[in-house]
C-alpha cells in the first residue's frame, strides 16, 4: 500500500511572455522570465485496493479503464505513463484555474510526477516538462506555451530560452541578494475578480502567428525584446528600468489579440499607477485573472486595490520545483 503525495508551484511571467507558444518559438526563437510562486497543485495519488480507476478534482470520475476518463490531462498522462493496477487521483490547488498563474501546466506535471514516482522511474525538470507539454501541445493540441511545466518543474527565478528546434534552455537570473529582497517586497499581486479561459486568446495568437500576419509578428518581437532587455536590468539589480518594462509590456500584450483587457482591469491598472506602481500588467493570456504590480510604496498601492474589491495573493518566490514523497 502506499499514498504518493506531489505539488507543483504556479508562476508569475515577468517579460517575454506568450513567445513560448510553438507557433511562433519554432520559427523564431522564443524568450521569456518567469518565477515560481509559493502556491501550487497539490495531489494525492493512492496506488492500492483499487477495483476502478477515481479522479478526483473539480468533478468525480469513477471508470473502468483509463481510456475512459474524460478528464483529458488525466487520461493522457495515464495511459502513456502507467502501467499498474487502477489509480485514485485527488487534487486541490491554492489558486482557482483560468487566473493566469499556469495551473494547467502545473498540474500536468504534478500528474507525471505522481505516476513516476509509482513506477520507481526516476524524473529530471526537464523530462517532465517536457513529457507535459507533450501532452497538452502535441497530444492534446491546446493553444498553449511551453513556459507553464517548465516553471512547475525547475521553480525559482529562471530565463528560458525556447529554440527552433523544439529544445529549452533553462537558466536561473543571477541576481543580488538585494534585488532579489527588492522584488520580494515590492511585486504585489491582486485579483481581478474573474477567472478566464486562454484558449480563445491564445487561439486567435496561434492562427495568426501562423498566417504570418504582421502585425502580430512584431508584436511577438517586441515581446521578445522586452523579455531579453528584463533579464539584463533584473540581473543588473535596476528595478525602476524593469518595472517600467513591465508597463510597455503590458501595453504591448494589450494590442496582441482582442479581449486581453476589461473595463475592470482597466479600472484596477488606473488606481494601481495612481497610488505609484511604476509597472503593472496582467499575468497570463489576459482577460482577467491577477494583476502584478510593482509598487514604489506597497502600503499605498494594498490600500487603494483593498477600497477597490481586489484582494491581495500573497506570496514568495519557490526554488524546489514539483516535488513529491510516497508514504507506504
Amino acid at each position: 500500500m502506499s499514498i504518493i503525495f506531489t505539488r507543483s508551484p504556479l508562476r508569475i511571467s515577468l517579460g517575454g511572455g506568450g513567445t513560448d507558444l510553438p507557433s511562433y518559438s519554432n520559427r523564431h526563437g522564443g524568450f521569456l522570465i518567469a518565477g515560481a510562486i509559493d502556491k501550487y497543485v497539490y495531489l494525492l495519488t493512492h496506488t492500492a485496493f483499487q477495483r476502478n480507476y477515481r479522479m478526483k478534482y473539480s468533478e468525480l470520475e469513477v471508470v473502468d479503464r483509463p481510456q475512459d476518463i474524460k478528464h483529458p490531462i488525466l487520461r493522457e498522462s495515464i495511459c502513456r505513463h502507467w502501467d499498474g493496477e487502477p489509480l485514485e487521483i485527488a487534487s486541490v490547488a491554492d489558486v482557482p484555474a483560468g487566473t493566469g498563474l499556469g495551473s494547467s501546466g502545473a498540474y500536468t506535471v504534478a500528474v507525471l510526477k505522481s505516476l513516476a514516482l509509482g513506477r520507481r522511474r526516476a524524473t529530471t525538470p526537464a523530462s517532465l516538462a517536457d513529457d507535459a507539454a507533450h501532452i497538452e501541445i502535441d497530444v492534446l493540441g491546446e493553444p498553449v506555451g511551453k513556459q507553464d511545466p517548465y516553471v512547475a518543474a525547475h521553480g525559482g527565478l529562471c530565463a528560458y530560452t525556447f529554440r527552433r528546434d523544439g529544445t529549452v534552455d533553462v537558466e536561473p537570473l543571477q541576481l543580488s541578494r538585494d534585488t532579489l529582497d527588492k522584488l520580494r517586497r515590492n511585486l504585489l499581486l491582486f485579483f481581478t475578480g474573474s477567472t478566464r479561459s486562454a484558449a480563445q486568446l491564445l487561439t486567435d495568437q496561434v492562427q495568426r502567428t501562423e498566417a504570418d500576419d504582421e502585425a502580430m509578428l512584431q508584436n511577438l518581437h517586441r515581446t521578445k525584446e522586452i523579455g531579453l532587455q528584463s533579464r539584463e536590468l533584473l540581473e543588473r539589480g535596476e528595478l525602476g528600468g524593469f518595472a517600467e518594462l513591465m508597463d510597455a509590456h503590458w501595453h504591448t500584450k494589450r494590442e496582441r489579440s482582442p479581449g486581453m483587457e476589461t473595463e475592470r482591469v482597466d479600472e484596477l491598472y488606473r488606481l494601481a499607477r495612481m497610488s505609484g506602481c511604476i509597472g503593472a500588467k496582467l499575468v497570463g493570456a489576459g482577460g482577467g485573472g491577477f494583476l502584478l504590480v510593482y509598487a514604489s510604496n506597497p502600503a499605498d498601492t494594498r490600500l487603494a486595490m483593498a477600497r477597490a474589491g481586489a484582494p491581495e495573493l500573497e506570496f514568495d518566490f519557490e526554488f524546489g520545483g514539483c516535488s513529491g514523497t510516497e508514504y507506504q
